[in-house]
């Protein structure tokens, strides 16, 4: 993924550790941790991305994401811009959208969701180049066993967001 250099961010503290916000004038485009897997380049390094805290976007990504750690919010209201992964992987991302707040999924049932049955492990990888944490749950994507399964912020934070919304089994969620 290459993001532009005109996207604005903000720094936001969340229970779970500081998180990188960043928006274009219309939408949400990113939502990391600081210290997650696969970065995009643009927060490896010095960022060009210019610092916006008031900007309406990210002021309304961080009051619903504070909402949401408070247990206030199952859903984000948000405009969302997922324009910057390839197909396969924008495809993997709606997708994760449908998976209602407190439940599971696998991530063959993902895979079959969007008419990749065979595509498991592709689905894996786009689930985790997950651009918009949290936002795009796919820490609601498990194992086929109903193990906790890779999550590029950690599994403890997995876990957390897991019992936060008090997820059930992912037999009982079909995409």
């Amino acid at each position: 993924m290459k993001f532009p250099s005109s996207l604005a961010q903000k720094h936001y503290s969340s229970p779970l550790g500081p998180m990188i916000l960043v928006a274009n004038e219309q939408a949400l485009v990113g939502a990391w941790f600081d210290d997650q897997e696969h970065l995009p380049p643009e927060l490896q390094s010095q960022s060009s991305w210019h610092t916006a805290p008031e900007q309406p976007v990210l002021r309304h990504a961080s009051r619903q994401l504070k909402e949401y750690f408070e247990g206030q919010r199952k859903t984000f209201e948000l405009p969302l811009d997922l324009s910057y992964g390839t197909p396969f992987q924008q495809a993997v991302w709606q997708a994760l959208l449908k998976i209602p707040f407190a439940h599971t999924c696998c991530y063959a049932d993902v895979a079959a969701s969007i008419a990749k049955p065979k595509a498991v492990r592709a689905v894996g990888a786009a689930v985790g180049r997950n651009p918009l944490g949290i936002i795009v749950p796919c820490h609601r994507v498990i194992g086929a066993d109903g193990s906790l399964t890779g999550y590029a912020g950690g599994l403890e934070r997995k876990t957390y967001l897991l019992q936060l919304e008090g997820g059930q089994n992912p037999q009982e969620t079909l995409l």
